[in-house]
């Protein structure tokens, strides 16, 4: 099974940009559909994107588009990133990246359980 941690979070004014980072160990990271996920606090944890195995589909949740891009890794660091610009407050989460293979879809569809979680990176915008 593939393990997943997230770095890159951090604290960082309105308007900044951060990039997170989704590193995979184990398993075959090229058969996995990578979701990001974000829980602000008092809410429940959404999805904001994810990229399919190959990595040539995408889909962003609305609040999100325009302003994140989800890039994805399958040679050399086996890992997927969340750029993220323009950054607003509402934009405080923890943010978790999760993997699933289960599907025989090429991306899951919204709702979609997902298999393996990493732990989370916190990510703080400030007005």
């Amino acid at each position: 099974q593939v393990q997943l941690v997230e770095s890159g979070g951090g604290l960082v004014q309105a308007g900044g940009s951060l990039r997170l980072s989704c590193i995979a160990s184990g398993g075959t990271f090229a058969s996995y559909a990578i979701g990001w996920f974000r829980q602000a606090p008092g809410k429940e944890r959404d999805i904001i994107g994810a990229v399919s195995r190959r990595g040539d589909s995408i889909i962003y949740e609305n609040s999100v588009k325009g302003r994140f891009t989800i890039s994805r890794d399958n040679v050399k660091n086996t890992a997927v990133y969340l750029q993220m610009n323009s950054l607003e407050p509402e934009d405080t989460a923890v943010y978790y990246c999760a993997a699933d293979r289960t599907g025989p879809w090429n991306i899951p569809p919204p709702g979609n359980e997902y298999e393996f979680w990493g732990q989370g990176t916190q990510v703080t915008v400030s007005s």
